[in-house]
């Protein structure tokens, strides 16, 4: 049996090579948009890619079925309830697909969308009996999905109560678990774990949630803390169920001088500490050297808004490119060609973000005021005195500060803060300072005020 987990680190998304070496037969289950490391491994394995499987209508990622059946005349496969508008073969639950000696068997489990399915596997060669659940977005390691991206959230929950309960913990304990996604996706919790798999016996004895039986209680505690939706999970939905999508992405270099004529947020891919050091005067630093640019992207700049890529180098900018095509941002006005050095060698205005410890803010905390740019949940379970409270994602003018007075921009680690801090200098304050190397963890791990 060919069994290979393929994941997309920056969204945190997982998807699988399946198949039977013998029979030469494999297929891809919730495919990324990048699609190279599928047709890599068919060849490598010596198998052909013969069918794709969805769990649901992505609304996290653009999809790459559109991509991939075009590189390998591949079924597509997905619940009938989908309704896509491509060609494809539905199926209700209890299908079953036959890849030699491997099953793949369909288990319906509403929740997350209501076209919501998982895929149990048996290797027919060793057992008669699943081995293993692909369970896309239902159960997670440590924690389960969000219910409110296709239903209101309490239709969601029961229907992933009862799928949970009723249909994936009926499995046998031994039964390993691959989810959809990993820790860091917008599609679960805060509790969702980095391990990239468990089984069923050890979810039932751990996961918080499933440890809540009775179905009301399960409701109302997995909608009672939930993040903010996806500013575009509608739209990459409308991507995804619509006409497949085989294009690349259109990135052009641009000049300097271009740049300065073009009406669009010019996002800085590079490290937090070469954004801070210098870079383009209203530019807004989402790197692509640690997870989630995607995400950030998806909040800062909308499926509709054209932006400007600028890297260290070319390469860093086509990476971008395609990192923002997989969440639905493909209006690429352009790259920065030559990377930021062309910008300087061109002697043109930089701009700069001073970078300080949670030790000297607290040596500074009368002389500045302080943004909070996490979460609301994060909020509430602690934060500096006096502070401000606005999320990085709905920064979308000068928060409540004092332009002509240092704002010093805090999350819990440094990396929102980077985003929150260029935004605030890209809305009129004068004097902008970057939280680094921790946040208010931190803060409070050293002894100075917390407020709950």
């Amino acid at each position: 049996m060919i069994f290979r987990q393929i994941a997309h680190e920056d969204l945190g998304c997982a998807s699988y090579l399946i198949g039977d070496e013998s029979a030469g037969v494999a297929a891809v289950v919730d495919p990324r948009l990048q699609i190279g490391e599928y047709l890599r491994l068919a060849r490598y394995l010596g198998v052909s890619i013969e069918h794709i499987l969805e769990t649901h209508n992505h609304a996290d990622h653009v999809s790459g079925h559109g991509r991939l059946a075009a590189a390998t005349g591949a079924t597509l496969h997905v619940h009938a309830l989908a309704e896509p508008d491509y060609e494809h073969e539905p199926f209700e639950d209890g299908w079953e697909l036959e890849l030699g000696s491997v099953v793949v068997r369909a288990l319906h489990t509403p929740g997350h969308r209501p076209e919501h399915t998982a895929f149990a596997l048996t290797d027919t060669a060793r057992g008669d009996e699943p081995w293993a659940v692909l369970t896309g977005d239902s159960l997670f390691v440590g924690d389960i999905a969000r219910p409110d991206l296709a239903v209101e959230k309490e239709e969601g929950a029961r229907d992933i109560f009862r799928s949970l309960h009723a249909r994936l913990l009926e499995l046998g304990d031994d039964v390993e678990v691959w989810p959809g996604h990993l820790g860091g996706s917008l599609c679960g919790g805060p509790a969702m774990d980095l391990k990239v798999s468990t089984t069923i016996g050890f979810e039932r004895r751990h996961n918080e949630l499933l440890r809540v039986g009775d179905e009301d209680e399960f409701v109302a505690r997995a909608t009672s803390a939930l993040r903010p939706q996806p500013p575009n999970f509608q739209a990459i939905v409308a991507i995804n169920r619509g006409p497949l999508v085989q294009r690349t992405v259109d990135a052009h270099p641009l000049t300097p001088r271009q740049i300065q004529t073009l009406d669009a947020p010019v996002i800085d891919v590079r490290t937090s500490l070469q954004f801070d050091g210098a870079h383009v005067p209203g530019a807004i630093c989402n790197t692509i050297l640690q997870s989630g640019f995607g995400t950030r992207l998806a909040w800062i700049a909308g499926p509709h808004q054209e932006i400007v890529l600028v890297g260290r180098d070319d390469a860093d900018a086509l990476h971008a490119a395609e990192l923002a095509a997989a969440v639905g941002v493909d209006r690429i006005a352009g790259y920065l060609a030559g990377g930021f050095t062309s910008w300087r060698e061109e002697k043109l205005p930089v701009a700069s973000i001073e970078r300080l410890t949670v030790d000297e803010l607290h040596e500074r905390r009368e002389d500045v005021q302080i943004l909070d740019v996490r979460e609301q949940d994060e909020w509430d379970a602690g934060h500096i005195p006096g502070s401000v409270f606005v999320p990085y994602h709905d920064i979308h003018a000068l928060p409540d500060v004092d332009p002509e007075r240092p704002v010093a921009v805090i999350c819990a680690s440094g990396q929102r803060a980077a985003v929150g801090a260029s935004l605030v200098q890209r809305f009129g304050a004068s004097d902008v300072l970057h939280v680094v190397d921790g946040g208010v963890g931190t803060w409070g791990r050293a002894g100075y005020p917390i407020e709950r």
